[in-house]
């Protein structure tokens, strides 16, 4: 899963806020325009973001390989058809380039996880978002970049287990139906130490953020996310 890297990328030297303009943008724009000369611009730009950053395309494509799955299958599953012709391009094709735009906000979504601490990204979202709404949102947003990558590593472990024991001779939905079971009650029991944790450190909804403040290199940013927002309206 990627994660945040420290460096000295231009993308690392960015305000957060900035770069949460952009994705807000991209995905608004993306969402909006269906057409290919659109989704070409879309790429070019997603191309950019990703050198910015220093992503690896195949990188980003390997931590995301569990939803290119969905994705992938998604067209073949909207060309089906119950009778003739039984499988309709242009149904596929719609799905294909549904599939297409959101994968291109997948790794634009990735250059900013690599290039953001949690605390900024918690910090950007409480100064943006006035208010307990903007608290419970940034609380959320640094609780899910903390504790997906944890129970990840739980899943691995219970399948390397179940692999040791030779539970990958087992039938597919009994493999699954176990990895289920267990990793709920992996989950359960991490959220269960998490709370307590946070109570042992004092847990407090408006803690002392890092400072934040735009400089030469936000402006640019800033332009294009305005430029995004605006795209995806007219």
């Amino acid at each position: 899963m990627l994660t945040y890297d420290p460096d000295d990328t231009l993308a690392h030297r960015l305000d957060p806020r900035s770069k949460l303009g952009v994705q807000i943008g991209f995905a608004a724009t993306a969402l909006a325009h269906t057409g290919s000369r659109a989704l070409l611009i879309l790429s070019v730009i997603a191309a950019l973001i990703l050198l910015a950053a220093r992503v690896s395309v195949l990188r980003a494509l390997y931590a995301y390989r569990f939803a290119l799955v969905f994705l992938g299958l998604a067209p073949l599953l909207a060309g089906l058809t119950l009778g003739s012709p039984w499988f309709d391009l242009g149904d596929a094709e719609t799905s294909a380039r549904a599939s297409y735009r959101v994968l291109l906000i997948l790794l634009v979504s990735a250059a900013y996880v690599r290039s953001t601490p949690i605390r900024a990204s918690r910090a950007a979202i409480q100064r943006t978002i006035p208010g307990k709404p903007g608290q419970l949102l940034g609380v959320g947003v640094s609780l899910i970049f903390r504790f997906l990558p944890v129970l990840q590593a739980d899943i691995r472990t219970i399948r390397d287990a179940m692999a040791a024991r030779l539970g990958d001779e087992r039938g597919v939905v009994d493999r699954a139906s176990t990895i289920g079971l267990l990793g709920l009650t992996r989950a359960f029991d991490r959220a269960d130490r998490l709370a307590l944790a946070m109570q042992a450190r004092c847990f407090a909804w408006n803690p002392t953020l890092p400072h934040l403040s735009f400089s030469r290199l936000d402006y640019p940013v800033l332009a294009l996310a305005v430029v995004l927002v605006l795209s995806a309206l007219l």
